[in-house]
This record gives structure tokens, sequence and C-alpha cells, in this order.
């Protein structure tokens, strides 16, 4: 059984992921609607694409930095 979704309802669920990714990841993660149209184009898969590329970008930017900071020095009791 196929389920469908009103444009309406994928625009709005689309808002609500971009408004968590501008809150939560780094400032530039994800570009301004008005970007994203002209990057990407102007449709909801557009619009979702942006956004599957500012989470991979996220995760593997927060994946680096944990793997490229060193130890914390281990605390040696006399």
């Amino acid at each position: 059984m196929v389920m469908k979704i009103e444009a309406d309802e994928c625009r709005a669920a689309l808002t609500l992921i971009r408004r968590t990714i501008e809150d939560h990841c780094p400032p530039g993660a994800l570009p301004s609607e008005e970007a994203v149209n002209g990057l990407y184009g102007p449709g909801l898969m557009d619009e979702a694409e942006a956004i599957a590329v500012a989470i991979v970008s996220t995760v593997d930017r927060l994946h680096l930095r944990s793997i490229t900071k060193p130890p914390s020095p281990s605390i040696r009791s006399s």
C-alpha cells in the first residue's frame, strides 16, 4: 500500500527539520532557503537534498573532531 502525503505536509515537515538544523548545527551547515533554490532547485526534493547534505557534513565534522582531538593526559598518583 502506497501512502500519499500532501505537498503542504511535506513542506511543513522539511521546515521543521530545517529549523532544527539551524538551531543545533554549526552556522552555514545548511544554506538559506533562497540559496538552496539557486544551488539545488525550488522543489521539495531539492530542499530535502540540501538538508541531507547538511546532516552528513555536520556528522562528518563532528566525527573528524572526535578523532583528531588529542587524548586527555592521564592523571598519575605518586
